[in-house]
């Protein structure tokens, strides 16, 4: 790679490192994660930098990798743990109640959201993205974004209550 090249990733790095590690965190639940998903998103923009740069909106381009990633991550704890629970078979501590007071923290709730709710509730409410670039972002259509943000939020209101909902959507007017 060029000098400029190195020089112009630096950049972007500086950039917009903190906020992928943010959404990272907000969409993992994990915050010791967030920052290897974001240094892992970083790693695979650099090797793919030519196109990242040519693309119409990088930010949408890494926010989409950070995206895929934590994804992938979700998806292989969830293997992870139907891997342990056929080992250990443990039917009489399953607990078929959730843990109401733990659901009223917002950042549980969202980890209760399947994934690409979740995604279009953070990225709409918590980065404050248009509907187009939260479609972007996450390779979908913008009529999915709409319901998945509508069903993602309705499912909120319902693990949070009404008002702690609508502050929490607040932000978007």
């Amino acid at each position: 790679m060029r000098g400029d090249d190195e020089a112009e990733f630096r950049a972007f790095f500086e950039r917009h490192y903190a906020e992928l590690a943010r959404f990272a965190h907000l969409l993992s639940g994990e915050p010791e994660a967030a920052d290897d998903l974001a240094a892992d998103a970083m790693v695979a923009l650099w090797h793919r930098w030519d196109r990242v740069r040519g693309a119409d909106r990088p930010l949408a381009y890494a926010r989409g990798v950070v995206a895929h990633l934590v994804r992938s991550r979700i998806r292989g704890a969830v293997r992870e743990r139907r891997r342990i629970a056929l080992f250990w078979d443990r039917r009489s501590e399953h607990v078929d109640d959730p843990d109401v007071p733990a659901v009223l923290d917002v950042r549980t709730a969202l980890r209760a959201l399947p994934f690409r709710k979740r995604a279009c509730v953070v990225l709409r409410h918590a980065f404050d993205l248009s509907e187009r670039d939260t479609a972007l972002a996450l390779g979908i259509s913008v009529g999915t974004v709409k319901s998945q943000t509508s069903k993602g939020m309705a499912e909120l209101q319902r693990l949070l209550g009404t008002r702690a909902a609508s502050e929490l959507a607040g932000r978007r007017a």
